[in-house]
């Protein structure tokens, strides 16, 4: 879990996002692939799959998309801290618009501000968040808010989404083998070596990018050529991934 942790807070994504994303997972899957057979599921049972209580299930059960993406918003504190910035009468100037406000103080001061709308945050924390995430500008004891919104990451969306898709289909392949019969399994190796010479690393990485660089191109041409073309119905969807993984071996 800690690679997705870190990509998770390098984006600032908090913990009760994470953990409402998780509380609606147990429940879809458990309503989608863990019925009772010839029998249709119920909260009670989900709920005893889960040990969520029957309450959070139903809950989450009938929470559409829409609604569940508004939610986990609400969860982001730093979003939080923007919203009542520029919503809340308090910290508005005289034109209502977001006002600059001394950083720290009794009455409308960003201390107070971020007291307000994001629980336990300290306020130098906050302020360094949105200060990263090019938020606000802060000098000579004020802050402004610069940037009506707060997009903390640096990783492209597009790269983001590889995460969904990529890391489902590895999980989701060994998931099929820990359970498929021994000729039904899917194809699942990897060649790794723990204490390999650093000096041939370079020549490795190379040999490695080239190599499967050549079979993902074999592959793609040969899957174009069996991928129907017309709305045919009852295709399946299916790929091949590759990943080249380094890590130093700690000091013995």
């Amino acid at each position: 879990m800690r690679p997705l942790i870190r990509i998770l807070l390098r984006n600032g994504i908090a913990y009760g996002v994470l953990a409402d994303v998780i509380r609606k997972c147990y429940v879809d899957v458990a309503f989608e692939d863990f019925s009772p057979q010839g029998k249709k599921q119920t909260v009670s049972r989900v709920s005893a799959l889960t040990g969520l209580t029957r309450k959070e299930v139903k809950r989450l059960h009938e929470l559409d998309d829409t609604d569940y993406e508004a939610s986990q918003e609400r969860y982001n504190r730093a979003l939080r801290v923007i919203s009542g910035w520029m919503n809340d009468r308090r910290f508005l100037d005289t034109k209502g618009k977001s006002a600059d406000l001394p950083l720290e103080g009794e009455t409308k001061s960003f201390e107070v501000l971020v007291k307000e709308y994001s629980g336990d945050i300290p306020t130098m924390a906050m302020l360094a968040m949105l200060e990263e995430a090019g938020s606000v500008k802060s000098g000579q004891g004020r802050v402004r808010l610069v940037r009506h919104a707060y997009v903390p990451g640096r990783d492209d969306a597009d790269k983001i989404r590889i995460l969904g898709t990529d890391v489902c289909e590895l999980i989701s392949t060994i998931d099929h083998n820990l359970t498929a019969d021994p000729d039904n399994l899917l194809f699942q190796r990897k060649v790794a070596y723990e204490d390999i010479n650093p000096a041939s690393l370079v020549k490795l990485k190379k040999l490695s990018f080239k190599k499967a660089q050549s079979l993902l191109e074999q592959l793609d041409r040969e899957y174009a050529r069996h991928e129907q073309t017309d709305n045919h119905e009852g295709g399946v969807s299916i790929s091949l991934g590759i990943y080249f993984h380094e890590q130093k071996n700690p000091q013995e």
